[in-house]
């Protein structure tokens, strides 16, 4: 086949208009096309004036000579490149000599601990999945009566229970990684319920409300390729000896295994203790926090886009900005028509994380206004000590916020000059539980409110003064990513001195999103395979 690059369309022009447009590339006439896909779509807003979809797609040419189609190789515009292409192949590891007893055990059901239980499942391996939280069914129920005021349940919420916080993170997609392992990855999403574009789309995106649909389809397949499900299961501690596992001590009683891959998320501060305590090398790593910040997604629009006209087309505008400083401020998960929601796993804590439905559909865009930084530097050379300070300041969060999980809130341009909230003030905020008007440089360590206080007015610039028009900052963010790594053998993906002990995922310290947590169990996965023959039934 032919790759074929920066094509591009109007965004008036629908996208079946791309194959003539591909036909016109190559100067030969439609008929000549055999099949074509889209490898990549994303939109060009540099001139408002004039948006367009640029798009990457491979087409064959049947019955074409090799001197044939390097003609209409050459006859392309100078601005499209064209050049020979064919996917790469996704590998198959055949299964290990080396028998397993009993069928491995994923803990944690998120992305990579369901990528990997999937995979597992396919290839015959019958995995027992274990999570400390409800099935979806029940979750999303009680994450609903929560939003409206009712009591914390520390093991089923917005961070655990079945999808882990994939399910209620958004559904981006988003992802620096390439190659056959995200593609396979991305067609299991299609094939359990996801849109197909989510395979070419330059910023794909699930939505909230699709996501527990598709988290249990995934459970179904498991279910019938043999893999089961155990809900309210919380894993304690691992039984090593002599350096190899052999079974977890759970909530649920002592499970015999000789296979772990452990997924548990970046918020199961709990299982960390646990895991520090046996003696798993454990290390603090560096790790986002911050703030959110809140627009009035009308205004994002409107920036984006410039004419009201394309928002029919192209639906609510998202944002991604960088202020170079030291250290940088970037935006992270921004949220086009979304809604603040509460990031917290333990009683008597307050984060806050953002969300949307495949839709878009609130008055609200909210964005990650997030720094990298390194807890060792803060608080001291201890393996949790990002831990440490995510809880210092999610505690101060929630009791001066009124012990009720409700949301410190403060005006953007107050929080830049430094001024600490009107007696009475309560800007417009989608957070549903209710919100609190709050100096928010308390809820950060000083050198993080430092630089979101110089960073915001470079982003302001950058938008020519629509960034903090009407914006609202809410917080304290940060979960943006891990800040823990465990250890594992660059080859064999266990961990050092734990024979067949896989950490993986955002909870192990090597991804940074769904799709990047989903390959990295997918991999691992892989690497058990190729190291064992299934279980005897």
């Amino acid at each position: 086949m032919l790759r074929i690059t920066n094509l591009r369309l109007p965004v008036e022009q629908p996208e079946e208009k791309l194959p003539d447009l591909l036909a016109r590339t190559l100067g030969v006439p439609r008929s000549d096309l055999g099949t074509w896909r889209i490898l990549r779509k994303s939109l060009d807003a540099r001139s408002r004036d004039d948006l367009e979809f640029v798009y990457s797609a491979a087409v064959d040419l049947p019955g074409f000579t090799e001197t044939q189609r390097a003609a209409a190789a050459a006859r392309a515009r100078h601005s499209v490149q064209v050049e020979s292409w064919q996917p790469e192949h996704f590998e198959e590891p055949n299964p290990g000599e080396q028998s397993l007893e009993e069928r491995p055990v994923v803990v944690g059901s998120g992305p990579a601990g369901l990528l990997a239980a999937y995979y597992l499942a396919l290839r015959g391996y019958r995995p027992l999945v274990l999570e400390r939280g409800d099935a979806v069914k029940e979750r999303v129920p009680a994450i609903r009566l929560f939003d409206r005021g009712g009591a914390f349940d520390g093991e089923n919420n917005y961070l655990f229970g079945e999808g882990g916080a994939g399910t209620f993170s958004d559904g981006k997609l988003t992802c620096r990684m390439s190659g056959p392992d995200v593609d396979w990855v991305l067609a299991q999403f299609v094939e359990c319920g996801g849109k197909p574009q989510i395979i070419y789309e330059h910023r794909p995106h699930l939505g909230s409300n699709r996501l527990p649909m598709l988290v249990r389809n995934f459970r179904r397949k498991i279910d019938t390729l043999g893999g089961e499900y155990r809900f309210r299961c919380r894993v304690e501690d691992i039984d090593v000896v002599n350096g190899q596992v052999r079974g977890l001590f759970t909530s649920s009683g002592y499970l015999k295994t000789s296979v772990v891959v452990l997924g548990i998320g970046h918020s199961a501060r709990d299982t960390y203790r646990a895991l520090l305590a046996r003696g798993l090398p454990l290390q603090a790593k560096a790790f986002q926090l911050g703030l959110r910040i809140e627009q009035p997604q009308d205004q994002v629009n409107r920036h984006k886009y410039g004419r009201d006209s394309y928002l029919p087309l192209l639906g609510a505008a998202d944002y991604t900005l960088v202020a170079k400083g030291q250290p940088d401020l970037f935006t992270f998960c921004m949220c086009a028509g979304g809604t603040v929601i509460p990031s917290v796993s333990e009683e008597g804590k307050f984060c806050t994380n953002g969300m949307s439905n495949s839709r878009h559909d609130t008055p609200f865009a909210n964005s990650g206004l997030v720094v990298t930084v390194d807890p060792t530097r803060i608080v001291g050379p201890h393996p949790l000590a990002g831990v440490e300070l995510q809880q210092k300041y999610e505690t101060l969060a929630f009791e001066l916020a009124g012990r009720n999980y409700q949301c410190p809130v403060q005006r953007a341009h107050d929080f830049v000059k430094g001024r600490a909230p009107s007696p009475g003030d309560k800007p417009e905020s989608s957070y549903e539980r209710g919100t609190v008007a709050l100096d928010l440089q308390q809820l950060l360590p000083p050198e993080v409110a430092s630089a979101i206080r110089a960073g915001l007015p470079i982003m302001d610039r950058k938008w020519r003064g629509d960034f903090l028009k009407n914006a609202v900052l809410v917080g304290p963010e940060m979960r943006g990513s891990s800040p823990v790594r465990i250890d594992r053998d660059h080859q064999t993906r266990d961990c050092p001195g734990f024979a067949g002990l896989y950490p993986v995922g955002e909870g192990a310290g090597y991804a940074g999103g769904i799709v990047s947590a989903a390959v990295d169990g997918l991999r691992s996965a892989k690497s058990i395979v190729a190291r064992y023959a299934p279980a005897s039934r």
